[in-house]
């Protein structure tokens, strides 16, 4: 929808823009919306084809059902910005073993602190919905379209699996 008018807006009004009608009822698809247009904004960041990890923890409901709301809309092709997500299940027990991912998607709920020790370790960004998930430095970003768009960004988490934003995504988050 926004395509044609890609070429005439900045990159931050174009974030803008994409997410203003994303504001109301907290929904994992537009929280995922948020999260994908925010990894184009990565200093070397994915294009073309990436895998999100989809971190979830089998014995809880919420967790289980944000994974399967995340799956469906990633369905067979996600496309955000100049990258396109398909999305691959990880159960949280196993993301130290997990291969082949750009990103790892946090579901709220998961034990965060060894996902985020096992990112850390893979130099894989971490992204969840949960503020409790990027304040304890395990996610790398936070996202939540609920009442509002929100961006967090925690720098030592950001600094430790080497990632860096570009400049005029930095003005519009917060960083913590």
């Amino acid at each position: 929808m926004f395509n044609r008018y890609k070429k005439l807006l900045p990159a931050g009004a174009l974030v803008l823009a994409l997410a203003a009608p994303m504001v109301g009822h907290a929904d994992p698809a537009k929280d995922l919306a948020v999260a994908g247009r925010a990894l184009t904004f990565l200093e070397n960041g994915p294009t073309g084809k990436a895998v999100l990890g989809v971190v979830f923890d089998p014995s809880k409901p919420g967790s289980v059902a944000e994974k399967n709301a995340i799956m469906a809309t990633l369905g067979a092709g996600y496309a955000a910005g100049a990258v396109t997500l398909t999305g691959k299940p990880i159960e949280a027990s196993a993301v130290g073993g997990a291969s082949g991912v750009t990103a790892l998607y946090v579901t709220t709920g998961v034990s965060y602190g060894p996902v985020g020790a096992a990112a850390k370790a893979k130099k894989i960004v971490t992204i969840g919905s949960d503020p409790a998930c990027v304040t304890s430095g395990a996610c790398v970003m936070g996202v939540s379209t609920d009442p509002k768009v929100d961006i967090t960004v925690n720098r030592a988490a950001a600094a430790a699996v080497g990632a860096t934003f570009k400049a005029a995504f930095r003005m519009m988050i917060k960083e913590v």
